[in-house]
């Protein structure tokens, strides 16, 4: 049976209808209109649907709803925008970090987890922090370059 749910997502309270078990992807996809945590596998074992919950980043598709109620949700609309975006988002522009795109939103969430952990992070750090994202286009390189950079950009704050 349906309940409501009040929702904290990127700094707005929202409520929504919907069975406790609903995956958190769903509401934030079709309830919210919120596209960028993205569907993979289904299973938390890609990283396409990478959201933070409390400033950890968690996979979405396998989070129930009742799991994060009173829990503050971050999406990759949350941490900036096309006219400023968030510093690690433009570092991967620099750096070229996105091939196809599908995976990105996820490994961006994911980094900035780790940024705001660890704001010098090594190469062993982001492999790590990465681990669980899987990027078929070979970009690697370029996403822990632009990591580094965002690293760099933002010198401590977060």
């Amino acid at each position: 049976m349906p309940e409501r749910f009040e929702l904290d997502v990127n700094g707005k309270v929202c409520a929504v209808e919907a069975e406790p078990d609903t995956p958190l992807l769903y509401i934030l996809r079709n309830d919210l209109d919120l596209k960028g945590a993205r569907y993979g596998c289904g299973t938390g074992q890609c990283g396409a649907c990478t959201v933070l919950m409390d400033g950890k980043d968690i996979q979405s598709c396998d989070t129930p709803l009742w799991a994060v109620a009173g829990k503050s949700i971050t999406t990759v609309e949350g941490i900036g925008t096309r006219a400023q975006p968030h510093p690690l988002q433009q570092a991967f522009l620099d750096e070229q970090a996105a091939q196809c795109g599908y995976c990105i939103t996820g490994i961006l969430m994911a980094s900035k987890a780790l940024l705001d952990r660890n704001p010098e992070p090594s190469d062993r750090d982001i492999d790590q922090a990465l681990e669980r994202h899987l990027c078929r286009c070979g970009s690697h390189n370029r996403i822990r370059r632009a990591i580094h950079r965002a690293a760099q950009a933002m010198g401590g704050k977060r």
